[in-house]
C-alpha cells in the first residue's frame, strides 16, 4: 500500500501502541481556546518514534539491519526503536545536525555516518549504502509507513477528547503533517507550518509539484527538507489546509515563551508550529477550538534563555 488513509493508521496505532507513549495536552486559557499536543515528551524526545516503530514492526528487517538519513530527530528515533528491537542501525547524518541530537544517536547504539553538508546530501549517502548492502531504509518522511505512524498523533489526539477546529503542525519534508491530515480528512482544519528559509510545501503547493528549495533556518536540522516528498505531496495537495510561513525570530520567540510560561524545552523545530500562534501569522477567529503540535524537544537547554 502507498496511500495513507484511516484505516492504515489505525493498524499503525494498534501496531505501535506497546512501543510508543501516549502523549498529553495542555490548555493554554491565556490565549484563548488553545490546545498543545505535547509530543516532544515522546520517547527519543520527538513525533518520529511512532513512524520508526511502525516501519520496523511492519516490514521485514534483514540481518544487516537499518538505515535512515535524518536532520537527527528520525536519527534518534530510529536508532532507540532499532536498540529496542535489538538489530543493527546505521544512521546517516548532515554536517549541520546538531550535537545533542547526534549525541543521542550514539548512546543509543547506532553508528553516525556525517554523510554531506545538508540533509539532501546524508539522503543520498544513505541510499547508496542501502543498495549496496540491503539495509533497510526507513525514509524519514516520504513513506506509507512512516506517514501512517505520524498519523497516530492525530488520532490519539481526537480520542482523548480533543475538540478542535483547527490544528497548526510543522512541516519539514511533510510527514507528519500528512499523516495527520490522512486521519482528520478535512473534519479539522490542517494547516502546515514552515520556515520562511525552508519552505519545501509552501513552493511545492505554489508550482503544483514537488520542486527543490534553498534550505536556511534555525530549524534546519529538523524542518530542512529541500523538496517535499511525492507521496506526502499528493496527500497535502487536496487534505492540508495551507501553508503559513514564520521567520527565525519568531520560532526563538516561541521557544522563550514555551519555555518561560509552561516550562517546556522545545527545539526550534517543534516550537515552530506555536510559532505561527504567537507570532501572529496565524490569526484564529474569535472563538476557534485551535491545536497545536509541540513535536520536538531535542534542544541545548543553553540556548532557551540566550540571546
Amino acid at each position: 500500500m502507498t496511500s495513507v488513509t484511516p484505516e492504515s493508521i489505525r493498524q499503525a496505532h494498534a501496531r505501535i501502541g506497546a512501543w510508543v507513549r501516549r502523549t498529553p495536552s495542555l490548555a493554554l486559557p491565556e490565549l484563548g481556546a488553545v490546545t498543545l499536543k505535547l509530543e516532544l515528551l515522546q520517547h527519543a524526545g520527538s513525533f518520529k518514534t511512532r513512524g520508526a516503530f511502525n516501519n520496523l514492526l511492519s516490514r521485514q528487517v534483514p540481518p544487516v539491519g537499518v538505515t535512515a538519513a535524518s536532520g537527527g530527530n528520525h536519527g534518534v528515533a530510529v536508532a532507540q526503536a532499532a536498540a529496542r528491537r535489538k538489530v543493527p542501525a546505521r544512521i546517516f547524518v548532515p554536517e549541520i545536525a546538531s550535537k545533542v541530537k547526534v549525541a543521542a544517536i550514539t548512546a543509543a547504539g547506532a553508528q553516525v555516518v556525517v554523510g554531506g553538508a545538508r540533509y539532501a546530501d546524508a539522503q543520498a549517502a544513505c541510499d547508496v549504502f542501502a543498495k549496496d548492502t540491503g539495509a533497510l531504509l526507513l525514509h524519514p518522511f516520504d513513506s506509507f509507513e512512516t506517514m501512517s505512524g505520524a498519523g497516530t498523533v492525530a488520532l490519539e489526539w481526537e480520542e482523548d477528547g480533543g475538540a478542535l477546529d483547527t490544528v497548526l503542525v510543522a512541516c519539514g519534508g511533510g510527514g507528519l503533517v500528512a499523516g495527520m491530515a490522512a486521519w482528520w480528512q478535512k473534519r479539522v482544519k490542517v494547516i502546515a507550518v514552515e520556515p520562511e528559509g525552508s519552505r519545501c510545501l509552501h513552493a511545492a503547493l505554489e508550482a503544483g509539484q514537488p520542486v527543490d528549495v534553498p534550505v536556511e533556518s534555525i530549524a534546519a536540522d529538523s524542518l530542512g527538507a529541500r523538496r517535499v516528498g511525492s507521496l506526502v505531496f499528493e496527500v497535502a495537495k487536496t487534505l492540508v489546509d495551507r501553508v503559513v510561513l514564520v521567520d527565525d525570530g519568531q520560532i526563538r520567540d516561541a521557544q522563550r515563551w514555551l519555555w518561560a510560561h509552561p516550562r517546556l524545552a522545545a527545539e526550534p523545530g517543534g516550537a515552530a508550529a506555536f510559532a505561527a500562534l504567537l507570532g501572529g501569522r496565524y490569526q484564529p477567529a474569535p472563538g476557534e477550538r485551535v491545536g497545536v503540535l509541540v513535536c520536538g524537544s531535542n534542544v541545548d537547554l543553553a540556548t532557551l534563555g540566550g540571546p
